[in-house]
């Protein structure tokens, strides 16, 4: 290779460089009067593909109150991060309030979830029962022959709708960044998706089918009887990240520590305590607490997220501020040391866990 040669390879390389560089850079707001923002919008008025599905309980109105709220956040005060915070849970605004601290974009949307307490069965009729119903209600793809979520009435689909949405209706945050080139989808390796209990099963799941950022499971995931944790994931393990209190009925029945050693979680360190380690907690993906909830295990479950049942210190403050921003941003290349099976998971992996 002559010196012209090495030239032109040197601008080649400095140019791929470059337009990666610019590829993974957040773009900057453009917004007069930096703020915090928290916009709301109804999924039935975005799409009106949008149905109700009464047979699960899962209501565009109820008592005369719309149910079908959507909510988003951005603090444009706050450098961006360039990730989308997918909540699947009932709106959260301490949640909230942090992750666009952190420089996170974040929604929450109304998709058919409601099929829960309907359609829970003990014992499943397969090891797969449940798995299937959540990745129905989260792609609006046909996999399940126990429920029938079309797909404007699947988590996806939403999530799509709303972000195109507040593109077009809220410039100034920037929420174009995670539309596709060709404005049908979602840039979903830039989704960090994320739910409690019910919600965090359905994240877990979800990731197994579709490639994202990150997965942040508060209190679970669970659906005990169940196996599809083992299935191929399209994200990858050290992209998981758990937390829960040690009281809460899914940790005491082994069902947290069993799902969380089904995916794989102990390759990237051992269960850490944050009461007694400091943040990046041994940068572990399995996080517990047993901090003083008054032997409440339903406030157990509920205290692993910002909100009434979390735990302050004594000058009032929340005690887990630090465990919430790393399951957030912690790098994900930066893991803990891998570990055989915990002494605190007291169970037999190759059965189901006993119920709680």
């Amino acid at each position: 290779m002559d010196s012209r040669q090495h030239f032109a390879f040197g601008i080649l390389a400095l140019t791929v460089v470059s337009v990666v560089s610019a590829a993974d850079t957040p773009p900057k707001y453009r917004d007069a009067s930096p703020k915090r923002y928290d916009l709301t919008a109804r999924a039935s008025e975005i799409d009106k593909r949008a149905k109700a599905h009464p047979e699960i309980g899962f209501l565009f109105e109820k008592d005369g109150k719309p149910q079908d709220i959507e909510h988003a956040a951005v603090d444009t005060r706050v450098a961006p991060q360039g990730k989308l915070v997918i909540w699947l849970m009932g709106y959260n605004p301490a949640l909230f309030e942090r992750v666009t601290g952190y420089g996170l974009h974040a929604i929450q949307v109304h998709y058919a979830n409601g099929w829960f307490g309907k359609l829970n069965k003990e014992p499943p009729p397969d090891d797969q029962y449940l798995g299937r119903i959540r990745l129905e209600a989260a792609t609006g793809q046909d996999v399940s022959s126990d429920i029938d979520i079309p797909q404007p009435d699947g988590m996806m689909e939403r999530s799509f709708q709303f972000v195109k949405w507040l593109a077009k209706e809220h410039p100034q945050g920037r929420w174009d960044q995670f539309l596709t080139a060709d404005k049908k989808g979602l840039k979903w390796d830039h989704v960090i998706i994320t739910g409690s209990s019910h919600g965090s099963t359905t994240s877990a799941r979800f990731a197994l089918h579709q490639k994202v950022d990150r997965v942040v499971m508060f209190s679970g995931p669970r659906d005990q009887l169940e196996k599809w944790y083992t299935l191929p994931s399209a994200t990858p393990k050290n992209r998981f990240f758990g937390f829960t209190h040690v009281l809460d009925t899914g940790w005491s029945g082994d069902h947290y520590c069993r799902s969380w050693e089904l995916l794989g979680l102990n390759e990237f360190g051992p269960i850490v305590n944050v009461d007694s380690t400091p943040a990046p907690f041994g940068n572990t993906r399995r996080l517990i607490t047993d901090a003083d909830v008054k032997n409440d295990d339903k406030r157990a479950h509920s205290s692993s997220v910002p909100g009434g049942a979390a735990v302050k210190d004594a000058s009032g403050q929340f005690l887990h501020e630090a465990v919430w921003k790393y399951v957030f941003t912690h790098p994900v290349d930066e893991v803990g040391e891998p570990v055989p099976h915990d002494a605190e998971c007291r169970l037999d992996l190759s059965k189901p866990a006993k119920k709680p």
